[in-house]
């Protein structure tokens, strides 16, 4: 009968052999011949085949990366602002949704509401955005229906936000050519 320890030492000498095998064989159908040994030149061939991703966009002389972050575009802090009196789940500005959790109101706790929010485009358009409104009727605690309802709500909420949103494209503008000229003077 093999001891516990015994047991142990076989199991760790066959997992580390193994492990140390699979370390020899490098990348399978790898040559290093067919790669620069030049690291530049390595990560400019795995670009041209599409293999990898650009975190500082330095290959081949592109310039300096410009990195869009939520609050430079104008047409998600639109959203945001436009309902900001509902409780979020879900704000994912990288891929492109807001979802709401349930809300009602004072005046009909048995009736409330859910909205998600897809974002198609950044451009400010009236098909840039898919907003869908959810409505939850309840008779009694466990007794509730759901369904999506095409209603006047949804309609005025885009137009309010797509409102908002020119505003705010329109100061980011303004902003820009008046730093400009600065510049320039």
């Amino acid at each position: 009968m093999m001891s516990k320890i015994t047991f142990k030492i076989l199991t760790f000498i066959a997992l580390s052999s193994m492990l140390l095998a699979s370390c020899g064989g490098g990348l399978p159908g790898a040559d290093a011949r067919k790669y620069p040994p030049q690291p530049e030149k390595r990560v400019e061939k795995n670009m041209e085949e599409g293999k990898g991703f650009v975190l500082m966009d330095k290959v081949k002389g592109r310039g300096n990366t410009n990195f869009e972050f939520a609050s430079s575009n104008e047409l998600w802090r639109a959203t945001l602002d436009t309902i900001d009196f509902m409780p979020l789940i879900t704000a994912n500005y990288s891929g492109g949704i807001i979802v709401t959790d349930w809300y009602s109101d004072d005046q009909n706790s048995n009736e409330s509401i859910k909205i998600n929010i897809r974002f198609l485009t950044n451009e400010i358009r009236s098909d840039s955005i898919d907003l869908k409104i959810f409505y939850r009727m309840c008779k009694s605690t466990n007794n509730c229906t759901i369904n999506e309802r095409k209603s006047n709500l949804a309609d005025e909420l885009k137009k309010e936000i797509l409102k908002k949103a020119a505003v705010y494209e329109k100061t980011t503008n303004d902003k820009r050519k008046k730093k400009k000229r600065t510049k320039i003077n």
